[in-house]
Parts: structure tokens; sequence; C-alpha cells
């Protein structure tokens, strides 16, 4: 598959993707917010249907600068966006607890990414199965290969949607307790608690025939490996580097 390339090291900042609190700890740098996109298989993305606000989680990928995700084809979400719908995707993850010597100055070690763009829906059959195959490699790269292909209700009963980048910033915390100066010699325990996802060992179905091995393709994710690198070292391979 081809891929997108990006001509921009940044996007503009602009009323929309503009972090307003704790400017310090944000980004509009592709190479900052791609990484926390990609190192994410969980996404939410924010709509509005007749003013009522909704947020809708989802599996996502990324293609260049245009991200993708999918769901049943009743789906209020995919129904609303058909024709094109202004939309807001975030992926956030959860590094640390941090714990000060004041309530107030208790916070999260975190990476999170919010895009914005018109979201569509991928009708064209060739470019929808391409779009299909590219959700499994994505992740499990050359499995799709491997598998029975999906059958023409299987594919009907499932919705692509495209949304390129239009705008999007990064927020990143990544440091030790903020404690205020007067509070440093108070007798109370502070500190960070790392939080990681971590993969764990691979349990085979009990239908798969005797003789057939896991696949070394599966590699990547390891016992013992964080889901975050399991996911970009995925991403790598898809984008074949």
């Amino acid at each position: 598959m081809t891929h997108p390339t990006t001509a921009e090291a940044a996007f503009p900042v602009t009323p929309r993707n503009k972090v307003k609190r704790m400017h310090e700890r944000g980004s509009y740098d592709r190479a900052v917010i791609y990484p926390i996109l990609d190192a994410g298989f969980l996404c939410h993305v924010s709509y509005v249907i007749d003013g009522q606000p909704f947020a809708t989680p989802t599996i996502h990928w990324r293609e260049g600068d245009t991200l993708y995700w999918h769901g049943s084809s009743a789906s209020r979400m995919l129904r609303h966006l058909k024709d094109g719908a202004s939309a807001c995707l975030t992926v956030s993850h959860l590094d640390g607890l941090v714990l000060a010597r004041c309530g107030f100055n208790h916070s999260a070690n975190y990476r999170s990414a919010m895009c914005f763009g018109t979201a569509r829906i991928v009708d064209e059959p060739a470019a929808k199965a391409a779009a299909l195959s590219a959700l499994v490699d994505r992740f499990f790269p050359g499995r799709d290969a491997t598998l029975r292909p999906m059958s023409a209700q299987e594919i009907k009963a499932t919705t692509v949607i495209a949304m390129p980048i239009d705008e999007a910033s990064a927020k990143v915390r990544a440091k030790g307790v903020g404690d205020d100066a007067e509070d440093m010699d108070l007798p109370i325990w502070a500190g960070v608690i790392p939080v990681r996802t971590v993969i764990g060992a691979i349990e085979t179905s009990p239908h798969v025939p005797a003789g057939v091995a896991t696949p070394d393709s599966l590699g990547v994710y390891a016992q013992g490996a964080t889901l975050d690198s399991a996911l970009l070292a995925t991403q790598r391979l898809y984008e074949g580097e």
C-alpha cells in the first residue's frame, strides 16, 4: 500500500487545536503527534448530532495524514458521518500517577493527541476492501493474506471512515512531582507510580488444529513487552520501514 507523505513538519496552530491550558506541554509537530496515535489501539471519536454531543470508542489506524476507523453499518455515528461531517478523534495514554504533598499538586503523566477533520465514508469497493485489509495488517503485519477472505455480506456489514487530519495537537506530561517549595520538607511521601499496559502470554484457541504454530509475525507481541512499543513496531512494519 502506498502511504501519503507529509509536506509540513507541524500542523498550523488555530483556535480549534491550540493548547490553552499548560501550553508548555503542547506540541503541533507530526513527530510528536503521530507516535501517540500509532501507539494506541483505541481512540474516541467525538461528533454532534442535532445538538447532542457523543463520543464513541473504536479502533483506529493511520496512513500518512489520514486517520481511519470502522464499525457496524448500523452505527449511529457512521450514519451521521456518511455525507461528511466535522469530527474530533482523540488518543490518550496514562503513563504514571503523580502523588504530591498537597492534593492540589497531584497529577498524572500522560501522552494525548487530538485531531480534527471532516470524516467521510470509504464506499468505493476497491478502496473499502483495501482499507479492511489494512485494518488487519496494520496491527498484525502480513496476516490478512493468510486469512479466509471476507464475504460480500461481511464487507457490506462494515463501514470504513477516513478523516484527513486538518488540525492536530498533542499534550504531554512526563516529569516528576511538582511540589511547592514550601512543601518539600513536609514528612509526607511523594513520588510517581509508573503505569504500563503489558502484554501477557499468548493463549491459543482450543479449536486451532494440531501442528498449526503461532505465526512468527506475532513476535512483536512478546510476553512482557509493552503494548505501545508493540504497536509502534507494527506501524513501522506496516509502513515498510
